[in-house]
């Protein structure tokens, strides 16, 4: 059997033409997804690791993508370490008891991935047989993790999360290593359910200065896939481009771009031996044919033939047209780099 584009492309092999795989590509923009979520709610859906499958392989049967990623959500352990996750319609992510103390961090409880988040591990060891292309596996980076813990929520502006970290900081790097630890053990336990690679989403490290950004949310970052083994792993953030010099420092063997970021500058910077993955403007997907067609090809091109995976910038919206995937998936399967044999 050939090794995965994926996997090849991780490793930094040139390739004709990249793989591609979109994030959030299972879920509300597929109608077969919003039928299931009418009988089931998002956390019960979570908790359920066949239905988890089944959700994964709904795009994989729709689409030719080139790999697939596990559905769950990155706050169920936050869950389980005792800060009562809740999804309020169209108010997204609530927790019930937020850290806003270093008695709430001593507070929290210990994180096993087998016994508090076994959905996600069933699903991935159910896809390992049922689909075709490699499965990734995921979860949300301490950083981001620690932001939702400690507003208990959403938040434009993360000021109870950016207090907590410059008033006591001792306490805040407590909640770090708690969290990085935690993900860091479901991650490696979704490798060893079957996951060929995994995912570390730092959405909010964004949010920071470069200063901050190194102090805080790339050591915790690098401290989570440490315990990771056996697997390529990524490293994304939103608002990318003003971090590209100092995202090495997360660890990671590939860097996830989002949208904003130049792919052809951010090639320069990172170097040629850093896998990257991006990074289609999601709303991109919204425009016609030849404008949506062009960009991708322009993306392909600037990344060059070693190390891409091809993606959308942040995961795909609820409202994009299916048509605009399989326009973006064809672009993809059809570009070539010139001088480099079939890919297999």
């Amino acid at each position: 059997m050939d090794r995965p584009l994926l996997l090849r492309a991780l490793a930094g092999e040139p390739l004709p033409r990249p793989p591609v795989w979109f994030m959030r590509q299972a879920g509300r923009y597929m109608p077969v997804y919003r039928e299931l979520r009418q009988k089931v709610s998002f956390l019960d859906l979570c908790a359920d690791g066949d239905l988890c499958a089944e959700v994964t392989l709904q795009p994989l049967r729709r689409f030719p993508f080139d790999a697939g990623i596990v559905f769950s959500d990155i706050l169920l352990p936050l869950d389980t370490m005792g800060l009562g996750l809740s999804f309020g319609k169209g108010m997204g992510p609530r927790l019930s008891n937020p850290v806003r103390s270093a008695a709430d961090v001593a507070a929290l409880k210990s994180f096993d991935p087998v016994r508090d988040c076994p959905a996600p591990l069933q699903a991935l060891r159910i896809l390992d047989e049922a689909a075709d292309v490699p499965i990734l596996g995921f979860a949300g980076a301490p950083f981001t993790m620690a932001c939702y813990a400690v507003e208990g929520g959403g938040s434009k502006d993360w000021i109870e999360t950016k207090k907590l970290m410059w008033r006591d900081p001792a306490a805040f790097q407590r909640l770090l290593d708690t969290l990085a630890d935690a993900v860091g053990d479901h991650l490696q336990a979704q490798v060893e359910a079957g996951a060929k690679a995994v995912q570390l989403f730092d959405t909010w490290a964004g949010a920071l200065s470069v200063d901050d950004l190194r102090r805080w949310a790339l050591p915790a970052a690098a401290r989570a896939l440490s315990r990771v083994k056996g697997a390529p792993t990524l490293y994304f953030t939103r608002d990318s481009g003003p971090f590209l010099p100092w995202l090495h420092e997360a660890g990671s063997d590939a860097i996830g771009l989002d949208w904003r970021v130049d792919m052809a500058h951010a090639r320069g910077i990172l170097g040629p031996d850093v896998p990257v993955q991006g990074n289609l403007d999601p709303i991109a997907l919204y425009a016609g044919h030849d404008e949506l067609v062009a960009r991708t090809n322009a993306i392909c091109r600037a990344a060059g033939p070693r190390g891409h995976v091809f993606n959308l910038g942040h995961g795909i919206t609820p409202a994009t047209p299916m048509d605009a995937v399989d326009t973006v998936i064809a672009a993809v399967r059809a570009f070539r780099h010139d001088g480099v044999e079939a890919a297999g």
